[in-house]
């Protein structure tokens, strides 16, 4: 195999520099030539050129009579004792002279002492050892059945390697009372073989036809190649795709995720090949907020979820889709799809608290209104149904009003702001979905005071003592009194009373700042006088009215 290898491409060299030198040579007239065919075997007999140029063949081998070659094999050699030329090798005209009429070979053939040079001219006959062949088995053509008589149609031309007689010269068609073959000879680029229409075709009484092209040289018998030409019958476009459902409405949760296959429409054509084949689309009349949320695969129908779908944007939606065929001209059908989309619980309730005033007065009687609270939930249905509560125990209670997701916070009990002055309440709201959603928000209650607290005494009575003789206007005591209450009901003022009542005389003998509580003498007490005494003092508030 190697060898082969090694011969076909030294074979290929030489076809390149026997090429080169009948270029060369082109000017110069063989002085002898012979002819042998292709495929001789090695050390076939070409000529005798000693004899035919008139040589002296005792002198070839002193002169070194040879052929001038370059290639390490050569097509042919030559004999120094006679002048015989043989073929040294195989030789293949259609490797050596592709795609030519006359295969002409020139050799150069030289003599030493003195020089001669003689030119021999060889020729390679061509022998029919190739066959035509297609360069595809089966072609396969699609005619329409309105196809007017007479159309033709060039089918692809056979190739035969050998040249000349021994090319392709014929063809033929096997017998189709639809079909002809014409042949249209194209000169040296061969002939190229045309199928005709010349009768009707129908493609409910034939689908198919199936032929053979026979492509035949010219030897003697002639060698022979096939293909097969199958004509397919194509089906006039006259059937509109059909929808296999009159309505077409499905249900589809908002929450489905992207890719969530919605519905699969389905139509079908009774056309065939390309008129019969379906494919789908939304109509111009679609939206770009329907192209943002649904995909439709054009060849199986199938409705996908591209975007996020909102049911509190919107619960509905109808697509106009269509079923169109591959005709030339194609035919459409529209048809409606109904989606509705179900709600799901995805939306927690959200708190709105509405205060009637900032603060509320502790006397502020039970069941009194202090605030509004608005629920809204986005859902629908149970999903959209809101509950509310407070998570601790307080004075305040949610009563429902009449419109649904609004409550009151109305006072359940008494207050004291003496006690708790502020309230910071927590609501929380939940909704009925399954599983439910809740939220909450805590708001302050601001409890503000009423004058509901008298000032009180740390210690009644109080008792102190003065010595004699003291300084008139030194402080001789502090009383104090606190009032529970805050602000202006907080702020205590001091008098000692004075209504003439014989325990109170001597009271004028004393006087209290009122801010204070301090007590300063107006006069100095003698011991020898009056040893002991007593008076009322009076801490007033500052409220409306003063306690």
């Amino acid at each position: 195999m190697e060898q082969r290898k090694q011969r076909q491409g030294m074979a290929s060299g030489y076809l390149l520099r026997c090429l080169i030198l009948v270029v060369l040579c082109s000017m110069v007239s063989a002085q002898v030539r012979y002819s042998i065919p292709e495929d001789v075997n090695e050390g076939t007999v070409v000529g005798n050129i000693a004899k035919d140029l008139g040589l002296d063949k005792t002198t070839l081998k002193g002169r070194k009579y040879r052929i001038v070659s370059n290639d390490a094999d050569p097509l042919f050699r030559v004999s120094h004792s006679d002048g015989i030329l043989y073929v040294n090798r195989k030789i293949d005209r259609e490797e050596v002279c592709p795609r030519t009429a006359l295969c002409l070979l020139n050799l150069k053939t030289v003599l030493e002492n003195p020089l001669e040079v003689h030119y021999v001219g060889v020729e390679i006959l061509d022998v029919n050892d190739h066959s035509p062949t297609f360069q595809e088995n089966e072609t396969t053509l699609e005619m329409s059945e309105s196809v007017l008589l007479g159309a033709r149609f060039q089918l692809k031309a056979a190739h035969d390697a050998d040249s000349g007689q021994f090319s392709v010269h014929q063809y033929k068609l096997s017998h189709n009372e639809n079909f002809r073959l014409e042949v249209k000879d194209k000169g040296d680029d061969g002939k190229i073989p045309i199928l005709v229409v010349q009768k009707s075709l129908d493609r409910e009484t034939t689908v198919r036809h199936v032929l053979t092209l026979t492509a035949l040289d010219g030897g003697k018998p002639p060698k022979t190649g096939n293909t097969r030409i199958v004509v397919d019958i194509l089906d006039v476009n006259d059937n509109a795709p059909i929808f296999n459902e009159d309505d077409y409405s499905v249900t589809l949760k908002e929450n489905a995720p992207t890719g969530t296959t919605v519905i699969q429409v389905n139509a079908s054509d009774l056309d065939d090949g390309t008129n019969g084949e379906v494919v789908y689309s939304f109509t111009n009349s679609v939206n770009t907020n329907i192209l943002r949320l649904f995909g439709l695969n054009t060849e199986t129908g199938e409705i996908t979820v591209k975007g996020q779908i909102d049911y509190e944007e919107k619960d509905k939606y109808e697509i106009e889709i269509q079923a169109s065929d591959k005709g030339t001209v194609p035919l459409t059908t529209e048809k409606s799809v109904k989606i509705k989309i179900i709600d799901v619980n995805d939306n927690a309730p959200e708190i709105e608290f509405t205060s009637f005033s900032s603060s509320i007065p502790e006397d502020a009687r039970t069941g009194t209104t202090v605030a509004l609270v608005s629920l809204n939930d986005l859902d629908s249905g149970l999903n959209g149904k809101v509950s509310c509560s407070i998570d601790k125990i307080v004075p305040f209670d949610l009563s429902q009003s009449v419109e649904d997701n609004m409550f009151s916070l109305v006072i359940k009990a008494p207050l004291d702001r003496e006690k708790q002055s502020i309230y910071d309440l927590t609501i929380i709201a939940k909704d009925a979905g399954q599983p439910p959603l809740s939220s909450e928000k805590t708001v302050s209650v601001v409890i503000s005071d009423i004058n509901d607290n008298c000032p009180e005494f740390s210690l009644s009575p109080y008792t102190f003592y003065v010595n004699e003789g003291n300084k008139q206007g030194a402080s001789v005591f502090f009383i104090k009194a606190l009032d529970r209450d805050e602000n202006d009901n907080a702020v205590i003022a001091y008098h000692i009373l004075t209504d003439g009542r014989e325990d109170n005389k001597l009271a004028s003998f004393l006087n209290i700042n009122s801010d204070s509580g301090e007590i300063v003498a107006l006069k100095s007490f003698d011991f020898e006088s009056v040893k002991t005494f007593q008076f009322h003092i009076v801490a007033t508030d500052s409220g409306n009215p003063p306690l």
